[in-house]
């Protein structure tokens, strides 16, 4: 079995600041334990603080958005070339816009608050119901030029 090529990948981590606020909460309930009870207690309240941010940061913060032979990949989501329509990328204000006011409901969405620019993938299937696909990326621009490329090949 061979690897899928991958012509463009990012991964949608989160920023430095939060792992600097998930780390400062940790370090309060420490210290609220810490005054309250024995540093025994502190300490194992604080380690599990610390597990719970580190695991729902590092799960929020793994999505991977990934141009393969195949398709395009958004975590586990998979859009065949044959089934990506026109791509648009989207600035901030448009990609505002396009999650807000102008979303459509049966849209599918992989959206992160800290990822300002997305880009918008028609889907062209007459089977789909979904109109298309709103994906955050720090690099809308080169996601739609690989993504159009790709399709053109195919």
């Amino acid at each position: 079995m061979t690897t899928p090529r991958a012509h463009y990948r990012e991964v949608l981590r989160v920023p430095a600041s939060w792992w600097l606020l998930g780390t400062a909460f940790a370090v309060s309930v420490w210290w609220a334990f810490f005054v309250a009870t024995t540093w025994v207690v502190a300490l194992s309240a604080g380690t599990a603080a610390a597990t719970v941010v580190t695991a729902a940061l590092w799960r929020y913060g793994s999505v991977c958005v990934v141009v393969e032979d195949e398709g395009l990949r958004v975590g586990r989501a998979r859009l065949p070339h044959q089934y990506v329509g026109e791509v648009a990328p989207l600035d901030e204000a448009a990609s505002r816009a396009a999650a807000g006011v102008d979303a459509d409901a049966r849209a599918f969405l992989v959206l992160r608050s800290y990822c300002r620019t997305a880009v918008r993938v028609r889907v062209d299937d007459a089977a789909d119901p979904t109109p298309y696909w709103l994906v955050s990326t720090r690099r809308p621009d080169e996601l739609s030029r690989c993504l159009a490329a790709r399709t053109v090949q195919d």
